[in-house]
């Protein structure tokens, strides 16, 4: 039996959402950080927990947890040349699904979503799965990211060091 695409019968802000995170999803996949950091609004983090029920980032460790100038540093490590991570940057290819609206406020949305990412580097392919959350703004200028979260689901294990963006 075939189930009707849960997607297009989604909110339209959903739809939206979720085209979003698809594009950005590509833009990190063909390492594009610079107009991945075009996505974002300038009060916006970038948030890699350790602890997957931890909901206050400024007071708990994280793996990241970026403002914009920590996000202007990571891009600038990552795509500068200078970095062993970045000469010999892993390639990756991410798969981003299950959207579901977390809330709705204004002009704002709340979507959690489902990513598989393999990365591939020296003939070894590494799985990393997620959860994540996304906080969308809808602004005249496009949609902006004001809060990404990314729950690893082996985050409280100890993870190679990442060349690239989650």
């Amino acid at each position: 039996m075939n189930k009707p695409d849960q997607l297009a019968m989604a909110s339209p802000s959903l739809q939206l959402a979720a085209g979003f995170i698809w594009r950005e999803a590509e833009l990190l996949d063909r390492k594009d950080y610079r107009q991945w950091a075009a996505l974002w609004s300038e009060s916006g983090h970038y948030v890699v927990p350790i602890d997957p029920d931890s909901t206050d980032f400024a007071a708990t460790l994280n793996y990241a947890y970026d403002d914009a100038r920590m996000r202007a540093m990571r891009i600038e490590r990552l795509t500068s040349g200078h970095s062993v991570s970045a000469v010999d940057a892993a390639r990756t290819v991410r798969t981003v699904s299950r959207f579901t609206e977390a809330s709705v406020s204004g002009d704002a949305i709340e979507v959690n979503s489902a990513q598989v990412l393999v990365a591939y580097k020296r003939e070894v392919h590494t799985l990393f799965a997620a959860d994540l959350t996304h906080r969308l703004r809808f602004t005249p200028q496009g949609i902006r990211l004001e809060q990404k979260v990314v729950r690893l689901v082996n985050g409280t294990d100890c993870l190679n060091a990442l060349g690239f963006l989650l």
